[in-house]
């Protein structure tokens, strides 16, 4: 393991700066790390909660040495984070894993959910070098959707656009994310597709970027204990999530279609069923 890595692997004490209430069940959690501050847009840190739990999580935004994940409560320690409060104590690790590679002059972003939140430090990225970008989110209903304010202040410059999707109708197009990407690519070229979501979701992104000959980066989230590649309870076909991604491109993908989107370990490290 690099020096760099060693460093990054060393757990940090940090007080939250700032909580920014999402949705009914996401939170945007600021607080200042220097190492943190240095992540690409992809990467993941590990926080912990202090008494409960370590878990990974995406960094949604940087500014300066200010950093922020997005926390959707899926369990005691992701409820507990949310409930923190601003100078309450942290713990964190990393950054680690690879990152979106910024490649072409259009671009395509597709997010679902709360996997919309490793999108938003990509996007920030692609509007300061000036890449044409489209950005399409989805969720079940308008209360659901991330963002919404931050994307709609990208748009202002000239080569961003955003588009919703609610499976209701209640904002935006009616309908799923992914039937909105495949309208988008089967109408207009793009040099890449950046995605992350579920892993139905991403499966089904990667089956257009084939069918449409598209070249395509997604970020995979499994369970994660030690962000390091020693545990092994991240893994999908012959790849560790937390070592060789959370960000893998088309050619990795394709080596793993058996497992992407049907099967993964549960936290006994059991292969279940998606």
């Amino acid at each position: 393991m690099s020096g760099w890595h060693i460093d990054a692997n060393q757990i940090r004490t940090t007080s939250i700066r700032k909580v920014v209430t999402e949705t009914d069940s996401v939170k945007t959690i600021y607080f200042r790390d220097r190492l943190c501050a240095s992540a690409k847009p992809g990467q993941f840190v590990m926080v912990w909660i202090p008494s409960v739990d370590e878990i990974p999580l995406s960094i949604s935004s940087v500014n300066s040495s200010l950093v922020s994940v997005t926390v959707k409560e899926v369990g005691e320690a992701t409820r507990t984070l949310n409930r923190m409060k601003e100078g309450e104590l942290i713990g964190v690790r990393g950054p680690f894993g690879t990152y979106f590679k910024i490649l072409g002059k259009t671009t395509l972003l597709v997010g679902g959910g709360v996997g919309t939140a490793p999108l938003m430090l990509l996007a920030s990225k692609l509007v300061g070098e000036k890449v044409k970008t489209v950005v399409v989110e989805g969720a079940k209903t308008r209360s659901e959707l991330l963002f919404v304010d931050q994307l709609a202040r990208l748009q202002k410059k000239n080569s961003f656009k955003a588009i919703f999707a609610t499976d209701d109708g209640s904002y935006g197009i009616k309908g799923l994310v992914t039937d909105v990407a495949e309208k988008l690519l089967s109408t207009e070229h793009f040099d890449i597709i950046y995605a992350c979501g579920n892993e139905a979701m991403t499966t089904k992104i990667f089956k257009l970027a084939e069918k449409y000959e598209t070249p395509m980066q997604a970020s995979l989230e499994r369970f994660m204990y030690c962000a390091i590649g020693i545990c092994g309870s991240c893994v999908i076909g012959k790849y560790r999530v937390c070592r060789d991604g959370p960000v893998f491109n088309q050619v990795q993908l394709k080596e793993v279609e058996d497992e992407l989107g049907k099967t993964k370990l549960d936290q006994k490290g059991e292969k279940i069923n998606i």
